[in-house]
């Protein structure tokens, strides 16, 4: 993809890569610092290996995370967000705060 397949809003440009209920999640648990597979799925209840893993790689591919293989027995694999990733840090700060400080009716069917 290039800039001019790109959309032009930052909004549209972030769910691109932070769409569905795992990804930002995924990083949120790499922010506390580099994690092994096992240590990620073990925090994010319910997600599965497949979706864990695709994330991980797209992350990957887009120099959101490192992936660094150890050549030891068995095999260690560490993930850990590039300083690319670490900018996010205020995106889910505020996230949290507005999350945390946002009125219960604002969670259920009778806000509407």
């Amino acid at each position: 993809m290039n800039d001019a397949e790109l959309p032009e809003c930052g909004v549209a440009r972030f769910l691109m890569l932070f769409d569905g209920p795992w990804a930002t999640l995924i990083i949120r648990e790499l922010m506390h610092g580099s994690q092994r597979f096992g240590e990620l799925r073990t925090e994010l209840d319910g997600i599965s290996a497949h979706t864990l893993t695709n994330r991980l790689r797209l992350f990957e591919s887009r120099g959101i995370v490192t992936r660094t293989a150890y050549a030891e027995i068995p095999p260690r694999v560490v993930y850990e967000l590039t300083p690319l990733g670490l900018q996010l840090r205020p995106v889910l700060d505020a996230m949290n705060e507005w999350g945390v400080t946002a009125p219960v009716a604002a969670f259920t069917s009778e806000a509407a």
